[in-house]
């Protein structure tokens, strides 16, 4: 009986794997860049970045935006650095997501006086010149769907989505509108009137740039705002989307029916064990 219940136990694990939503998007890498300037391995320098990144680190554990400036004694030299999560997520996601970001800057810019990092739940950046506070619309991202992907009715309904994330106060704005959905957010060291000013620039070059796409992404320096007509606010197609869904779930089905078939030769094999063993105790 024992080697028998390994099997409806394999199939609840497998189907507990199997139903447990991925929180991968949340970390997926949107853009990066670096700065030119380097520095000094072994620096004074090199030892405030890594200090102001442990902060950051440590901080988005409590909250999810804050902003740093590490400078050592004695040193004319200073490190100037923030992070922002999205709006929606919860701590555990948000520090999660800083984490990476951090993990990845170090990969992406060593040895660089300055870096920035957006993934689609936080955003990081450090630089040896303050930043903090000071708008900035340099279009640092610009993607946009099929173009004519929206119909009519759907593009009333993403201009209203557009004018409302343009024109309403607020770090972190989401707006619905029909099958259209919307978002857009600025980093927290941005006054509220600068915010509005950066976030409208990046609705009105959505609408300009994106003409009637079904999706649009545009990321400025400090803000950035989104749109679809799902709501997901992928940067792919929806039918590559179902395509990626169809082959995770064929990998996932071709690992259990694997598990599955080699669990059950287990047991045809040691059943057959059995049966030879008890023969041979009755031949005795």
């Amino acid at each position: 009986m024992r080697i028998f219940y390994v099997l409806p136990c394999l199939l609840s694990l497998m189907l507990s794997i199997f139903t447990t939503p991925s929180t991968s998007s949340i970390d997926s890498f949107i853009y990066g860049g670096c700065s030119q300037v380097k520095f000094w391995p072994g620096s004074a320098y090199e030892n405030q970045v890594n200090s102001l990144l442990t902060s950051v680190v440590n901080s988005a554990m409590y909250i999810s935006y804050n902003n740093f400036t590490s400078q050592s004694q004695g040193s004319s030299s200073a490190v100037y650095g923030l992070f922002q999560c999205r709006g929606d997520l919860n701590s555990g996601d948000c520090s999660r997501c800083v984490d990476r970001a951090v993990s990845q800057l170090g990969t992406i810019c060593p040895g660089s006086a300055g870096g920035a990092l957006q993934l689609d739940g936080c955003f990081v950046k450090y630089d040896n010149t303050t930043f903090l506070g000071v708008e900035d619309k340099t279009v640092v991202l610009k993607k946009c769907g099929p173009s004519m992907g929206l119909t009519s009715d759907s593009l009333t309904h993403r201009d209203a989505v557009l004018a409302y994330l343009g024109t309403s106060i607020g770090s972190y704005k989401v707006s619905n509108s029909g099958n259209v959905y919307g978002v857009a957010q600025c980093t927290g060291d941005l006054s509220t009137s600068k915010c509005l000013d950066c976030v409208s620039d990046a609705v009105q070059r959505l609408r300009t740039e994106c003409g009637a796409a079904d999706w649009g992404d545009m990321y400025l320096a400090k803000c950035y705002a989104r749109y679809s007509e799902r709501g997901d606010h992928s940067r792919g197609g929806k039918d590559d989307d179902n395509n990626k869904n169809d082959e995770e779930i064929q990998k996932t089905l071709a690992i259990l029916i694997g598990l599955i078939a080699g669990v059950a030769l287990l047991i045809v094999f040691l059943s057959f064990l059995g049966k030879v063993y008890g023969k041979d105790r009755e031949g005795k």
